[in-house]
C-alpha cells in the first residue's frame, strides 16, 4: 500500500513475528501504523464462550489498525500472526508526519479505508440475513476482486482453510462444508484436489 522506501524514510522498522505471536490485543492504545511484507495476519475477537470471530485477514502490502490509530481510540479487536510474518511498524507520530507531506499517500489510505467499511456494512447485513452459501460467495468475490484484484472466472484459488471462512462468516465449520459442495454443484465454485476456485 505504502511504498517500503517512503515507509524507511519516516522511520519505519522490520519486525518478525512467528506463527501464532499477537501483535496487538483487544484494549490496548493504538500506537503504531503496520504493513505486511510477508505472511499473513488476522484480526480477531472472542466471545463469552471463546469462539473466535475473524474480523478480517491481511496479506503482503496490505496495512491493518489504522482506524484507531488515526480516530485516538483504543484497538477493538487482536492483531495476530497467521504464519511466520514480516511488518514494517511505524509510530503513530511519523505515520501522521508522512500522510501530511504526501497527499497522494493519503488519499489512497482513505480509498482503502472505505472500502473496508464498505465491506465491513455488506457483511454485517448478509450475516444477519442471507444463507450461507450467499455469505461464502460474498467473503470470496470480496478476496477475489478487491484483494486480489482478479477477474477471470475461477481465477482465484482459496487460500482459507473452511474454519477459516467459518471464523470470516460467522457460520459452522460443517455448514462450510456443505455449502462449498452445494455451490460446487450450481457451478459457483470448483475443486480441484480439495482446493476450491472461484
Amino acid at each position: 500500500m505504502i511504498p517500503e522506501e517512503i515507509l524507511g524514510e519516516f522511520g519505519a522498522k522490520r519486525v518478525e513475528y512467528p506463527k501464532g505471536e499477537v501483535i496487538f490485543s483487544e484494549g490496548e492504545n493504538a500506537n503504531n501504523y503496520y504493513q505486511v511484507v510477508s505472511g499473513e495476519v488476522k484480526m480477531n475477537n472472542f466471545n463469552y464462550d471463546g469462539k473466535e470471530f475473524v474480523q478480517g485477514m491481511f496479506y503482503a502490502g496490505q496495512s491493518f489498525g489504522e482506524p484507531p490509530l488515526l480516530a485516538n481510540v483504543k484497538y477493538p479487536a487482536n492483531a495476530e500472526a497467521m504464519t511466520d510474518a514480516t511488518l514494517l511498524k511505524l509510530h503513530k507520530l511519523k505515520f501522521l508526519d508522512l500522510l501530511s507531506s504526501h497527499p497522494e499517500i493519503h488519499l489512497g489510505v482513505t480509498k482503502t479505508l472505505a472500502s473496508r467499511l464498505y465491506y465491513k456494512a455488506i457483511i454485517a447485513s448478509e450475516l444477519s440475513t442471507q444463507e450461507p452459501e450467499h455469505r461464502i460467495l460474498r467473503l470470496l468475490d470480496y478476496l477475489k476482486k478487491h484483494v486480489h484484484k482478479l477477474q477471470e472466472p475461477f481465477s482465484y484459488k482459496v487460500d482459507l482453510t473452511r474454519q477459516q471462512i467459518a471464523d470470516l462468516t460467522g457460520l459452522r465449520v460443517e455448514t462450510v462444508i456443505r455449502a462449498t459442495k452445494s455451490l460446487e454443484k450450481k457451478g459457483e465454485l470448483k475443486i480441484k484436489s480439495r482446493k476450491v476456485y472461484r
